[in-house]
């Protein structure tokens, strides 16, 4: 079943996050990837997260697809402008990718190239907007294709950002635009999260809202997120059991499967990031009763 086919058939939706390496030695990446067929109902591949460089995700969405996983396109507009995103949305096409997730893209200071020059010709709800130009047969200054695309496009939403106003604002815009499924931020107040879920709900229409699950390797990430990832907050309560644990990594675990129990009846699936601890999703997966 395709991730578009597991969205239509209204089960609770599992998709996870691979981040390609700073180099050319994909061994490890793909025996994470392995591990997820038959497993998760799609992988998002990251475009330089966090703008650091790294291998890119159009070929990391190839590899994928190559060994059975249905891979989520992660395209940001920091790095490309308009003709380069629309190339690379067909050359993500006619190499059979199908899912496209619309990003703006974090500032080039917040990374490795600091002195790289930021393009933002684009922002996401326009590239939405590209996205279904392409769909419908047409780039973006209505010149027509010859072949069209049919890709399945998504964006990202921010349940904890404060204030909530503006994210609300901006998920309608983008579900106008055409998005049919949001991966949020990382969300680890539940109360919080379901007031969120209260105020998209009516704004979503048809769109799936999937949770993001951010896998906590011990006190000292969760106080970084907090002090320095905007739209993050991770209560003190979680921090405690972290800071008390023998084992925080394996907490951190038992705390995100926690999580997506937890979730099961708000939201319509889960989206787990483990940021270079790919190999643990399947023990999250497990222990939350998914498998």
């Amino acid at each position: 079943m395709s991730f578009r086919e597991a969205l239509a058939s209204g089960k609770f939706l599992i998709t996870a996050e691979i981040g390609p390496p700073k180099g050319t030695d994909i061994e490890e990446m793909m025996n994470h990837a392995k591990e997820f067929v038959g497993l998760v109902d799609g992988v998002n591949v990251t475009d330089n997260q966090s703008s650091v460089m790294r291998l890119g995700s159009l070929a990391v969405c190839h590899l994928l697809r190559d060994i059975g996983l249905d891979p989520i396109f992660q395209l940001t507009c920091r790095d490309r402008n308009r003709l380069a995103l629309q190339t690379d949305l067909l050359n993500a096409w006619v190499l059979g990718i199908r899912n496209a997730l619309s990003l703006t893209g974090d500032y080039v200071t917040a990374g490795d190239h600091k002195e790289a020059k930021p393009v933002f010709d684009l922002e996401s709800v326009q590239l939405l907007q590209v996205i279904n130009k392409l769909n419908n047969g047409y780039d973006m200054v209505g010149n027509e294709l010859k072949g069209k695309t049919d890709f399945f496009p998504g964006a990202v939403v921010t349940p904890e950002a404060n204030p909530l106003e503006p994210q609300l604002m901006k998920f309608a815009k983008k579900v106008e635009a055409g998005a049919r499924y949001f991966q949020t931020q990382a969300v680890y107040d539940g109360d919080n999260f379901h007031r969120f879920m209260e105020k998209v709900r009516p704004l979503a229409g048809s769109a799936k809202i999937l949770a993001g699950i951010l896998l906590l390797k011990s006190a000292g990430m969760a106080r970084f997120l907090n002090n320095y990832v905007p739209g993050i907050t991770v209560p003190q309560h979680l921090i405690d059991e972290l800071k008390s644990a023998e084992k925080p990594l394996q907490k951190g675990i038992e705390i995100a499967a926690r999580q997506v129990r937890e979730l099961r009846s708000v939201c319509d699936g889960v989206h787990i990031m483990a940021i270079g601890l790919e190999d643990k999703v399947p023990e999250i997966i497990d222990l939350a009763g998914l498998r």
